[in-house]
């Protein structure tokens, strides 16, 4: 690679080596539109990334069992236009899908759960929910007419 040089520091003598080698990528994890099986994790990744580097990546940072990686190149979008009435186009990008060694699934994490609240005592919430009940109630079929509409006269 011609840019070694510049991702690395240059080796120097003397005890203890204290260089740390990050990588120069970053994986963005992403929720997939369609239903995946869930040992399948999708992800962004650069365009200069392989299959092997995602492998390494997820394995070697992670300790992310992985057992097989899939990639392909998602075209930009092009319809936007810009002030001037000109085309732009976004730029393209890879998208690894990653199997997961056997037994171990993936689940996104609820971020906001849905949390109910209790209405307010005399508030016009608890006021709706009361009225809704009480027709709910009323409008409930007369059992003793045996199934038979009550517009239709006995």
């Amino acid at each position: 690679m011609k840019y070694s040089r510049l991702l690395y520091p240059i080796y120097q003598l003397g005890n203890p080596q204290l260089r740390i080698f990050r990588p120069n990528w970053a994986l963005t994890l992403v929720r997939p539109g369609r239903e995946q099986p869930k040992d399948t994790v999708q992800f962004r990744v650069p365009m200069e990334m392989t299959k092997c580097d995602v492998r390494n990546y997820l394995e070697k940072i992670y300790n992310v069992p992985v057992a097989a990686v899939r990639t392909r190149i998602q075209f930009g979008s092009n319809k936007k236009r810009n002030h001037l009435n000109q085309k732009v186009k976004e730029p393209d990008y890879k998208v690894a899908y990653v199997q997961l060694a056997q037994g171990q699934t993936f689940t996104f994490p609820d971020i906001f759960p849905e949390k109910k609240l209790e209405p307010a005592e005399g508030s016009m919430e608890e006021m709706q929910e009361k009225f809704m009940e009480d027709e709910k109630q009323r409008q409930k079929p007369d059992p003793r007419r045996g199934g038979v509409t009550e517009w239709f006269g006995l």
